[in-house]
């Protein structure tokens, strides 16, 4: 594989095996080798199942108001 400039980047041609399903990907180096990953996109379920459950109370915002049978407009 051979490197090629695209105006002032730095390119390389990726052969149609090594093909990525996504439209985004991330690209890292670790050590002298770059990674290429593809940014899949999770459904909503699937991120809500990543987030931690929080440890803190939330405030009674309604305390002190009237029911709402008893709302004058």
């Amino acid at each position: 594989m051979r490197f090629f400039r695209n105006g002032r980047n730095q390119a390389i041609r990726i052969p149609r095996e090594f093909e990525l399903d996504a439209d985004e990907a991330i690209i890292r180096r670790e050590d002298d080798r770059l990674v290429i990953e593809p940014i899949r996109k999770k459904g909503l379920l699937a991120t809500l199942s990543t987030l931690c459950a929080l440890d803190e109370e939330f405030p009674d915002i309604d305390k002190g108001m009237l029911p709402l049978d008893d709302a004058e407009l």
